[in-house]
């Protein structure tokens, strides 16, 4: 019964994940530590475990979803790899730091993020967008259904700089580049929120394929839950992209403010009841 339980968190999580570009971690973390830490249905469950397990899970939220937003032309490669060049040390990174962290701090640090993340979007079209300047920009432009064509870019050096720290925070919590990548797409890149969300899950698949070898060197994968989530993950990430490519990106965005405030509320209570 616990891993038809396991399997559908899979499907949900992933389901929200690459509907809003965050890939679904973001769930099957606070998940995870509640069915081990709480009720105690499933064992060894730590935030390390939790966190490795949740990575291997999400290379096939990418990979599903990936494949959905390609077909839709909604993926920069070019930007996805640029970034990539950032998030792939800083996962490595993130991954051996996690392995200090204590379940309380874990939950606290990961649900102030969230907290903080969704708060920043909320004021997004009251910030001056990024200028791009310098001998290494990167101008960008997007023609959506309607034909309208959307410009956006980034210094190079600047947005390696940002994913060498979304590569941290990705490997730290296992949640996944695209969970600190898409605010940063919007915020400060301004893409359009389509391209934001369909690179985010290209960015996800090639950080989770990258921070995943750190965890399982260091044996923080548990993959008989892992098997369990693998299924639910790949089904989630094609029905997620199916939904995302048929709302409007203010629609996505507002989503993507909810989940970020109810998870993170969720994981700063925990917190202080532990």
């Amino acid at each position: 019964m616990i891993w038809i339980l396991i399997f559908f968190i899979g499907v949900i999580a992933s389901t929200l994940g690459s509907l809003v570009g965050l890939g679904g971690a973001f769930i099957i973390v606070p998940a995870l530590l509640f069915l081990g830490q709480d009720v105690h249905w499933i064992s060894n469950i730590t935030p390390q475990t939790a966190a490795g397990t949740s990575l291997i899970a999400l290379i096939f939220t990418g990979l599903s979803s990936s494949i959905a937003y390609w077909k839709k032309k909604t993926i920069d490669v070019k930007s996805a790899l640029i970034f990539f060049i950032g998030i792939a040390p800083g996962s490595v990174l993130g991954s051996l730091t996690n392995e200090g962290v204590t379940a309380k701090s874990f939950n606290l640090y990961l649900g102030i993020w969230m907290i903080l993340m969704s708060i920043l979007l909320v004021l997004r079209n009251y910030l001056k967008p990024a200028q791009f300047t310098g001998t290494n920009k990167m101008i960008r432009t997007w023609e959506d259904s309607k034909g309208e064509v959307h410009t956006y870019g980034y210094t190079v050096w600047v947005a390696i700089a940002i994913s060498v720290v979304v590569g941290f925070f990705s490997g730290f919590f296992g949640i996944g580049g695209g969970a600190l990548m898409v605010p940063a797409m919007l915020l400060v890149f301004r893409f359009p929120t389509h391209v934001a969300v369909g690179t985010s899950m290209l960015v996800i698949l090639l950080s989770t394929l990258a921070g995943s070898v750190s965890h399982i060197s260091l044996g923080n994968v548990i993959w008989v839950y892992a098997f369990a989530l693998i299924p639910g993950s790949f089904i989630g990430g094609k029905i997620g992209s199916y939904i995302s490519l048929r709302l409007k990106g203010n629609t996505v965005v507002v989503i993507l403010r909810v989940l970020l405030i109810l998870i993170g509320l969720k994981m700063i209570i925990e917190s202080f009841l532990m």
